[in-house]
């Protein structure tokens, strides 16, 4: 490979939407980490709540973070940065799987650019990101946040953020 494409990511699967039942325990309780930290958002202005999960590559921790937003927008914090932010002060940076829940409808919530680039800078490879929707009318009933028909959008950091590079660095 050429030192000028070298550093450059492509996709190893592509995307598609399964159910939330089809997935394996450990992506669903992914999934489910990031709801419950997701009710947690702090989000006065713009009342849309995120929630986020990652789980550590050495140790199967998952470390999870909420959008917590400032009256000024610019310093508020994404769920995903929130979550990769907390896991790199207690001494990883490296993950295996990654989640984020929202809630628009008939919409999956994928990260944003900035959240794309800072996920991939700890993705040595390619890893799963798992996109599941907060229905919020459950949570007002306290009935379970996923049911078994749930649609989730199962991508990639390549996906998201394809042709990407994590550092020039040898």
């Amino acid at each position: 490979m050429s030192h000028l494409t070298e550093n450059f990511s492509r996709p190893e699967k592509a995307e598609e939407v399964v159910t939330f039942g089809s997935l394996d325990t450990t992506v669903q309780q992914l999934l489910r980490a990031a709801f419950e930290v997701r009710q947690r958002a702090y989000v006065p202005y713009s009342g849309f709540k995120v929630g986020a999960a990652f789980r550590a590559k050495d140790n199967d921790q998952i470390f999870a973070g909420c959008n917590v937003e400032n009256a000024a927008f610019t310093p508020s914090s994404c769920a995903e940065r929130t979550a990769l932010a907390k896991a790199v002060s207690e001494g990883t940076t490296e993950f295996s799987v990654g989640a984020v829940v929202a809630y628009e409808p008939d919409v999956f919530t994928t990260p944003c650019g900035v959240c794309r680039q800072f996920i991939r800078e700890f993705a040595t490879d390619d890893i799963p990101i798992y996109i599941g929707q907060s229905i919020d009318a459950r949570i007002a009933a306290k009935e379970e946040p996923f049911r078994n028909e749930d649609p989730v959008l199962c991508t990639s950091i390549f996906n998201l953020l394809p042709s990407s590079f994590r550092t020039y660095r040898k």
